[in-house]
């Protein structure tokens, strides 16, 4: 998507933030932005998210709304972040994996998504590690990381 975005490509992302006016203002709340760049195929941190709208409070984020042409100039700064590749997820990965045979204890992998970075909660984690874990409770971190780039 980088660069500029086609007209086709503008209308469909108009039409995907309509979805999300649940007022009927043609405008979205800011704690709406987030789930509206996922919905259009980006992946923003939230801590970006907060950044790109100028750091607004808890209580700006629930009540301030913004309309299409301030959230499109928005949508092109996320989609101009740099995004990790699978190189960098299985680098990142390879840390951990102490015996050199391509796995990663479940546990430990919980408790690193639990409290690096941008932290996830029980229910995200479980969500994401479902079906991964073998019957020796190890993690194959190569295909975990092809597993959650096609999600």
């Amino acid at each position: 998507m980088a660069g500029e975005f086609s007209a086709d490509q503008i209308e469909d992302f108009k039409e995907a933030f309509g979805l999300f006016d649940r007022v009927g203002d043609n405008k979205v709340a800011f704690n709406q932005v987030a789930d509206i760049m996922r919905a259009l195929g980006q992946n923003p941190t939230n801590k970006d998210v907060k950044k790109i709208l100028g750091d607004p409070s808890a209580d700006d984020m629930a009540n301030k709304r913004i309309d299409f042409d301030a959230f499109l100039p928005m949508l092109k700064t996320v989609d101009a972040i740099q995004k990790g590749t699978y190189d960098d997820y299985v680098e990142g990965l390879r840390v951990f994996d102490k015996e050199g045979n391509g796995t990663v204890m479940g546990a430990e992998l919980r408790i690193v998504l639990s409290t690096l970075g941008e932290k996830m909660n029980e229910t995200e984690i479980d969500s994401l590690m479902q079906g991964q874990e073998d019957e020796n409770g190890s993690v194959h971190y190569e295909a975990f990381v092809k597993h959650i780039m096609s999600v």
